[in-house]
């Protein structure tokens, strides 16, 4: 195994089979189906094989951080759960004698072939959740990374280039705030000190937290190696809306991600007994909250964009306290940057701080236009229209990577829930079977052409 921090494992130095982490046996965020033997996938034998991979890691996954009650997953950065997760990640690359590498961000990038040698084609997603969250957002293109991988050796591909299978770690932020910091560390976005220093809820520091995981904090930062090593990335994850349910397709390759950001807001009152102060003489910050989510929907609306307050935090949160300070977070999106402004300027009396911001994101037209084609040839996407091309209001990896420079590309699979980030988040067997092979497919194309 690797010292703590960063660090290569090869093969013969990592365990020789998947860590077993569950026994469940059915897809789906309360069960779900069983999965049918090849169902959506082609090419003769491979067809199997990735559905038995599929069927199998998903099972493995699919008890770790769910909640006993039914409410979803809670699978945070640098815990108990997430050390399950990257031990599951690290023995599915062992499995198949990949080339394990954990990045100075902690992501975790599992190679078939030389990665050093010539940029390679990466595939993969994440597998932390938002609290509560869904089973499919991060682990569905992660454990059909893997499947793909089996599928492509099953049909006996020859890659002249090396594949990767790649987890991005804490991309939800759902612990310290910040949306895809592992992709933001490794790329540079995120500052190393800003990250160390970024507190959870209990107030442990990101630092803390990487120490308690075993790893040094001092280690953190940008990356340029292991991104030098990614030539395209290809991400594929369920969609976090209905386009493809309304479209009729199972797949769809995207084409933007839209301008995200979230702000924090601070409102401040005077802490009293709830029972011996008038209601004339408090100074109550959760009346000045409840105006502000107001002008949040109206704002929103009037612009166009998505506006939500997800996120709120009450001092000294007691129940017969009237509160001093109340501190809520803002997430704005929009397809265009002006509309997310245009509901900034309207709430500018709260005075808003920016957390984090991330501008239009245009995944590569020609990479988009290489994968679609592909796809199309195998029969997916309507004659007269091929296949969907997909814009997403859902920040990803994918995105912080394409703004990099790298080569991005992303395929979605259809939610007949159109519901993400809660546990009615969906996806049909035979879909996800389907994405494995139009992954499959995709990879097999970006691997070959290059080949003489």
């Amino acid at each position: 195994m690797t010292a703590p921090g960063t660090g290569r494992v090869r093969p013969d130095d990592a365990a020789s089979a998947p860590v077993p982490v569950g026994a469940a046996t059915r897809v789906g965020a309360a069960g779900g189906s069983a999965l049918d033997a090849g169902a959506g996938l082609g090419h003769g034998e491979a067809a199997p094989v990735g559905a038995a991979t599929f069927r199998r890691a998903w099972a493995d996954l699919a008890p770790v951080g769910r909640a006993p009650d039914g409410a979803g997953y809670h699978r945070f950065a640098w815990t108990r759960e997430d050390h399950t997760l990257r031990e599951w990640f690290a023995g599915e690359a062992a499995a198949r004698g990949l080339d394990l590498v954990t990045d100075r961000a902690g992501n975790q990038w599992a190679w078939w072939g030389d990665a050093d040698a010539t940029p390679g084609v990466v595939t993969g997603s994440h597998l932390d959740s938002v609290p509560g969250g869904g089973a499919f957002d991060g682990p569905l293109g992660v454990v059909s990374a893997f499947a793909a991988l089996d599928v492509l050796r099953a049909r006996g591909v020859r890659p002249a280039r090396p594949l990767g299978v790649a987890a991005f770690v804490d991309e939800e932020g759902a612990r310290f705030g910040v949306a895809c910091a592992g992709s933001r560390l490794v790329t540079g976005v995120l500052d190393a000190d800003r990250a160390r220093a970024l507190r959870d809820a209990d107030g442990t520091t990101m630092a803390d937290a990487l120490r308690a995981a075993g790893r040094d904090p001092a280690s953190l930062g940008p990356d340029p190696d292991a991104l030098a090593r990614v030539g395209a990335f290809v991400e594929l994850h369920v969609e976090q809306g209905r386009g493809l349910v309304h479209a009729g397709e199972p797949v769809g390759v995207g084409r933007m991600i839209w301008p995200h950001g979230r702000w924090r807001v601070e409102l401040r009152g005077q802490a009293n007994h709830a029972g011996t102060t008038p209601l004339a003489d408090r100074d109550d910050p959760m009346l000045d909250l409840a105006a502000f989510v107001q002008h949040v929907r109206t704002a929103a609306t009037t612009a166009g964009a998505l506006a939500t307050v997800g996120k709120v935090r009450v001092e000294p949160n007691g129940v017969n306290a009237i509160p001093s300070q109340v501190t809520a977070w803002l997430d704005v999106r929009a397809e265009d940057e002006d509309r997310v402004r245009a509901v900034l300027a309207a709430l500018a009396t709260w005075a808003p701080a920016e957390e984090s911001w991330t501008p239009v994101t245009w995944l590569d037209a020609d990479l988009a236009d290489d994968v679609a084609e592909a796809l199309g040839a195998t029969g997916l996407g309507a004659a007269d229209a091929g296949v969907p091309r997909l814009g997403t209001g859902a920040g990803h990896d994918a995105g912080i990577l394409a703004a990099a420079g790298v080569p991005t590309a992303m395929l979605f699979v259809r939610n007949p829930t159109g519901v993400s980030h809660a546990p009615a988040e969906d996806a049909d067997e035979a879909d996800c079977l389907t994405g494995v092979d139009a992954l499959a497919t995709t990879l097999e194309h970006l691997l070959t052409r290059d080949r003489a």
